[in-house]
């Protein structure tokens, strides 16, 4: 018994030394308290990668909130297409249109879903055993169906499906994107962005300069005429239409080239980043410990603000920052 409770003191005693050592990131030199920021109308009780879920379980899009209400037990896909898209844990799908809330379409899926998009009468459908399929919203029949291999452990940030012209680019839970023509209803090439065990799902995805740019939480991909991959802990990406910028869980930022060239990289010891913002001429990085970082696109220069972080939902929503009740604006 003696001997238990030495060994219970010894192991609580290291795991409070450890939490009381942890190192966080600690700016030399703080400009002011952000003067653009403050307490929200809305607080997040839950997200999607391009709409959050608001109190009274309605849904905030592009600034709006929206005059439609999600199902109890059910959970916000997103907004595609004029639709706000949410499922239940088996499969029951619901698509809610934005300009006539009484229009309603449903879907009996039958497993559960990790994400879908939507365009014209076609719906898109990520399920979380990383099949993929379409379906006529019209009839309702399938369209299409193909599986991928499993995914054990994923990343919170899942990527909807992708629509351009006639193809529908899926990022997959396994760290791949299948290239699908929703004309032919064919798929016509899957692309391999990484193939680590865990976390591998793709976390963002977007064209830059007619490019397919992919990353999972290990490594981005660049694709066009030919594959370019480069390995970095990926936190988050964002990008102007040029340059892509990423941060790392080291703490860095870097600004590459559709090519996946480093222009610059600034390290920021300790610092766990949450999300970025990019603008015409700054890009804005939040940090977990209380702290937004103004610096510019070149990232030879930068600034360090004070701002209120709490632990909960942070929801990017264009250029403001939503952490829980709180506003963060960079505009």
């Amino acid at each position: 018994m003696k001997l238990l409770s030495l060994i219970l003191i010894t192991t609580t005693a290291i795991f409070f030394n450890a939490c009381s050592s942890k190192e966080v990131y600690e700016p030399k030199n703080v400009v002011d308290s952000w003067a653009k920021a403050g307490s929200s109308d809305v607080t997040i009780e839950n997200i999607a990668s391009d709409s959050a879920l608001v109190q009274e379980r309605k849904v905030l899009v592009e600034g709006k909130v929206l005059n439609i209400k999600i199902s109890d037990n059910y959970k916000l896909l997103g907004y595609s297409d004029g639709w706000v898209i949410s499922s239940n844990i088996d499969g029951n799908l619901t698509m809610q249109s934005v300009e006539n809330s009484a229009k309603v379409e449903s879907f009996d899926l039958k497993k559960t879903i990790a994400t879908a998009s939507v365009k014209d009468d076609v719906l898109a459908v990520l399920f979380i055993d990383n099949e993929i399929a379409l379906y006529s919203i019209s009839t309702k029949s399938i369209l299409l169906k193909e599986q991928g291999d499993t995914a054990v452990v994923v990343n919170s940030k899942i990527v909807k499906p992708y629509f351009k012209d006639d193809l529908i680019l899926f990022s997959t839970l396994d760290g791949k994107v299948v290239i699908i023509n929703s004309t032919l209803k064919k798929k016509l090439r899957t692309i391999i962005v990484s193939s680590e065990n865990y976390f591998n799902n793709i976390i963002y995805f977007n064209l830059v300069d007619n490019k397919i740019i992919a990353a999972t939480g290990h490594k981005i991909l660049s694709f066009s005429n030919k594959e370019i991959r480069a390995k970095y802990d990926i936190r988050s990406v964002v990008d102007d239409g040029k340059t892509i910028f990423l941060n790392t869980k080291q703490g860095e930022v870097v600004a590459l080239t559709p090519e996946l060239k480093e222009n610059a990289k600034v390290k920021f010891p300790f610092a766990h980043f949450l999300g970025m913002i990019v603008t015409s001429d700054k890009l804005y990085v939040l940090e977990k410990e209380g702290y937004l970082i103004e610096m510019s696109k070149d990232l030879l220069e930068y600034k360090v603000y004070d701002v209120d972080v709490d632990d909960g939902y942070i929801f990017i929503d264009d250029k403001i920052f939503y952490v829980v009740d709180e506003y963060i604006s960079v505009e």
